[in-house]
């Protein structure tokens, strides 16, 4: 299957002045800062005080109880500072970019994160790799509430016969949300699972062994076509081959190909090039009636530069 398929962002931080705008992934918003140096402080509530934040506004701030602990609350500026003139580094980077995020996102978008709180209905599913360098909300723009995503080795899905595993599950519960639409499994260039797979090399840990053979077919199927070739081209081939193995698996969920045949719910493949940054993309034409292989096809193939 692979054959059909292949042919031979930094952010800004800056001292806010009383009002100034923001842009946001949602809209064009305006914040006013009641103390434009934004004075470190010790304050039974944390983040940034806003003018005219009403009281359920207030809730979404931050609160610790001085019986647990003294916080002293910091701003993402004068963590800034603190950065540049001493360094810093681990958790501290996280919380920095945590505070960023509350001060140009969550307060600019209050009602957006309300309603995220009461519910969620995500338009995707994703399914995608643990490879650090393989983010599906980066590269794809995913907002808070938009995808339901699962991340594991390889970005492989078991066959339902496989039994319970955090995959099998995040599947299941995924079938649960009328408003999912679209299943993406992205695969990527040099991708340390696929590697492991071709070499076949008992080295690999035994859970990463087992994990592994559900791709086992990806692999036969790739040293059967593209044997002839290098090791490197041979493991760009299964990682393609390997996505088109998971959209497989997916329609023996009984959930899953029920919705499929009544047209409810497409299965896509995706393939992140971080090397030329380029992004291929697939869908599976399953047509039921049909007896075999010929049950399986692939269409909407494009390549995004």
């Amino acid at each position: 299957m692979a054959s059909l398929l292949r042919a031979p962002l930094s952010s800004r931080i800056s001292k806010l002045s009383d009002k100034e705008s923001v842009d946001t992934p949602f809209a064009k918003s305006f914040i006013s800062i009641n103390d434009r140096r934004m004075k470190q402080c010790k304050s039974l509530s944390t983040g940034l005080t806003v003018r005219g934040l009403n009281q359920s506004n207030r809730g979404h701030l931050a609160k610790a109880s001085k019986d647990s602990m003294d916080i002293e609350s910091t701003t993402v500026a004068e963590n800034k500072v603190v950065g540049r003139n001493q360094g810093i580094g681990g958790v501290e980077v996280l919380k920095n970019r945590f505070l960023e995020f509350k001060e140009s996102n969550y307060l600019s978008n209050s009602k957006h994160y309300e309603k995220l709180a009461e519910a969620q209905e995500p338009k995707y599913f994703v399914i995608a790799c643990c490879d650090s360098r393989v983010c599906p909300t980066k590269i794809l723009g995913l907002q808070p509430g938009e995808s339901f995503t699962v991340r594991n080795i390889a970005n492989l899905v078991p066959p339902y016969e496989h039994g319970p595993s955090e995959t099998t599950s995040a599947v299941e519960f995924a079938s649960t949300f009328s408003s999912i639409r679209d299943i993406i499994v992205i695969g990527h260039s040099r991708c340390g699972g696929i590697n492991a797979l071709m070499r076949n090399s008992s080295d690999n840990g035994k859970c990463i062994e087992g994990w592994l053979s559900v791709a086992k077919s990806a692999r036969i199927t790739t040293e059967a076509a593209y044997g002839y070739l290098s090791f490197e081209k041979q493991c760009q081939h299964c990682e393609m081959e390997s996505v088109n193995s998971s959209l497989l698996n997916l329609l023996t969920y009984p959930c899953i190909e029920k919705k499929v045949t009544e047209g409810v719910l497409n299965l896509h493949g995706g393939y992140y090039n971080f090397v030329d940054c380029s992004f291929e993309y697939w869908t599976l034409d399953y047509r039921p009636e049909l007896e075999g292989g010929s049950k399986y096809g692939f269409k909407n193939h494009s390549v995004w530069r």
